[in-house]
């Protein structure tokens, strides 16, 4: 697997008919990767397999947001998220990334699934972005990450709060 942590601040794209597809294990680890993740993230399918999905994870992105995405799916729930991703080489690319859990024949959940698409412009310029940013802002204002992460995951709670909404619907409504 490459190792590289550092970012470009190079925008990748993919086509409004292409689907990033992976599936990870109950722990994270990646057990598929489709083509269009392989290419838009610059891995090969073996250097993925194995490896924590949180490879692609890009620095710039809220922790507090990939904490409520695991809470959401380890109860079971499906959850929609804006997401950056970082790509091998450091560029980075943007998704709306709607993630399951994947039950066996008796509903059990063994792992979980993403799908991911080109997220809408307008919404992740004008609301994402800015929302994200502040997140982060919080996240480094403290000096654990952790304690970060629980002021920021705070701020974002407090926002649903004041707007009577789950995340998912939160979402949702940007898009109506």
């Amino acid at each position: 697997m490459k190792n590289n942590d550092s970012v470009t601040g190079r925008e990748q794209f993919f086509a409004e008919h292409e689907l990033i597809v992976s599936k990870t294990d109950l722990k994270g680890h990646l057990i598929y990767v489709n083509d269009v993740f392989c290419r838009i993230a610059g891995y090969t399918e073996q250097e993925c397999l194995g490896q924590p999905h949180s490879m692609i994870r890009h620095p710039h992105m809220p922790r507090c947001i990939f904490h409520l995405l695991w809470e959401t799916i380890q109860k079971g729930e499906e959850i929609f998220a804006y997401v950056m991703n970082r790509c091998a080489n450091g560029d980075h690319y943007w998704v709306i990334a709607h993630v399951t859990p994947s039950l066996d024949s008796s509903g059990r959940c063994i792992g979980y699934h993403s799908n991911r698409r080109v997220p809408n412009k307008s919404i992740l310029h004008g609301t994402i972005q800015p929302l994200y940013q502040n997140l982060l802002n919080e996240e480094k204002r403290h000096a654990s990450r952790r304690d970060g992460m629980i002021a920021a995951s705070a701020m974002i709670s407090d926002m649903l709060s004041e707007q009577n909404v789950p995340y998912d619907e939160y979402i949702a409504k940007l898009a109506a």
